[in-house]
């Protein structure tokens, strides 16, 4: 089990950027494949959180939402068990609650990650 806890969210202009930063505890950090997840206000209960970015163990692969691609990018550093979500370019359509969470298996789904962190706000004001 890895624990994780995010940091760096905060209110930003449109155009701005943030930097989120996701510290994990546990020794199986460096298998994990680490994602960042959303959940924008008003969702409905029941609705699964919006896949942003995801990395593999070693880094050398990403994947990115459509909706983010471009504008965000997904790094992590194993030997400061710490994974970051740099955010350029930001929208109010950004704004929500950014987690990030941790799986054994390669997915975008959220059902299949393990581990999750308690989640960062970022608000992004027109």
């Amino acid at each position: 089990q890895v624990q994780l806890v995010e940091s760096g969210g905060g209110l930003v202009q449109a155009g701005g950027s943030l930097r989120l930063s996701c510290a994990a505890s546990g020794r199986t950090f460096t298998s994990y494949t680490m994602a960042w997840f959303r959940q924008a206000p008003g969702l409905a209960p029941g609705k699964e959180r919006e896949f942003v970015a995801r990395i593999s163990w070693s880094g050398a692969s990403t994947v990115y939402s459509d909706s983010v691609k471009g504008r965000f990018t997904i790094s992590r550093d194993n030997a400061k068990n710490t994974v970051y979500l740099q955010m350029n370019s930001l929208k109010p359509d950004d704004t929500a609650v950014y987690y990030c969470a941790g799986t054994r298996v390669v997915t975008t789904a959220p059902a299949l990650y393990d581990d999750w962190g308690q989640g960062t706000q970022v608000t992004v004001s027109s």
